[in-house]
């Protein structure tokens, strides 16, 4: 009898502490349901998961890397997942609203024309863009460029759109029908190397950090550098695209996305060598030479926070390059002005006044 008195204690005992400890762990996620933590609580991405083009390793794409790695998108309200995506891609994506902003040149003036739902919602850096050849090759300039073949890494991308201008303004078409020059796409900006190299074509219209480190190589020569050309020196050759259909919806969506990369722009502006030891470490640009690589990134001009709130040039660079495409054939349209001020949208001035 004894046996079966402590038997039936013990159970007591046990059932009592197991309640108690059901009580306090209730009592626990009731406190904090709901709360904004960093252990993936339901409300830690205010805008949930979106896609960024993010993995084409061009060295510009810095304040993507950075805003990813540093959290500025997850403290904007962003779960954001970095994807491949060509020019074609970006702006179906865009288009649909699947993508809401990419990083891009004047490559989408034309297709805006064309009725895709894009607009221009910031500028992201200066040039990044170099043309080599080999080093014993007989050309020095856009003149010598007739007839040639020229590598790209895409039919209407960033480098293929700023060879066409280029070559369009010295007189030689860079439309493909009129083969006056041939531009040949190639999926890495290694292999356009070796395609120089190997005479499969004259020149490479790289990404940096291509284009940098085949010069310093000694192998190779730069004849045209975007940050130095007086067609595109001192502008923006990279702007912001937010989608149309976003904007629409959700303008605040896309001026949270914006603040993460205003962020990352600014930490890059003050920590120009970390900024490029993470993008070296983590692998999203081919980087060898860390020396020329913050050489490069510095030469970018990232604005600062303070240079951000003193105002940009954005909408000043999108009627000049409005103008440039227009003089060479690449847009239609009879007013450049009022294109100009189609496409582009001050986000920050439009969530601020209320529209």
């Amino acid at each position: 009898m004894k046996k079966k008195a402590i038997k039936k204690v013990l159970w007591a005992v046990l059932i009592i502490f197991s309640l108690t400890i059901a009580l306090t762990a209730c009592g626990t996620n009731n406190g904090s349901e709901g709360n904004d933590s960093s252990d993936g609580g339901k409300d830690t991405y205010k805008y949930g998961k979106i896609d960024i083009p993010g993995k084409d390793g061009a060295l510009c794409g810095a304040p993507i890397y950075i805003a990813y790695e540093k959290g500025f998108f997850k403290e904007e309200g962003f779960d954001v997942n970095l994807i491949s995506a060509d020019a074609e891609t970006r702006k179906i994506g865009l288009n649909n609203g699947n993508i809401p902003i990419v990083n891009g040149d004047f490559q989408f003036f034309p297709s805006i024309e064309e009725g895709v739902k894009v607009k221009v919602v910031d500028g992201l850096h200066y040039g990044c863009i170099k043309f080599i050849v080999k080093k014993d090759s007989p050309i020095n300039g856009v003149n010598d460029l007739k007839g040639k073949r020229i590598a790209v890494d895409e039919i209407g991308g960033t480098p293929h759109q700023v060879a066409s201008v280029w070559l369009e303004k010295a007189g030689i078409s860079a439309k493909q029908e009129d083969k006056e020059v041939t531009f040949v796409p190639f999926t890495d900006g290694n292999l356009e190397i070796e395609a120089v190299k190997s005479g499969d074509v004259d020149v490479a219209a790289l990404w940096d950090p291509f284009g940098s480190v085949a010069e310093k190589s000694g192998e190779f020569r730069v004849i045209f550098d975007l940050s130095t050309d007086p067609t595109f020196a001192g502008k923006y050759c990279c702007f912001l695209y937010a989608s149309e259909k976003v904007l629409k919806d959700d303008p605040e969506k896309v001026a949270a996305i914006l603040r993460a990369y205003n962020k990352a722009q600014a930490w890059i502006a003050a920590n120009p060598e970390e900024a490029v030891n993470i993008i070296a470490d983590k692998k999203y640009s081919a980087i060898e030479d860390k020396e020329l690589a913050l050489q490069l990134v510095k030469s970018y001009q990232y604005p600062s926070a303070e240079q951000q709130a003193a105002g940009n040039h954005v909408k000043e660079d999108v009627l000049y390059f409005v103008n440039e495409l227009k003089g060479i054939g690449y847009l239609k349209t009879d007013d450049p002005s009022a294109f100009a001020d189609q496409i582009y949208y001050d986000v920050k001035s439009a969530v601020g006044s209320g529209k």
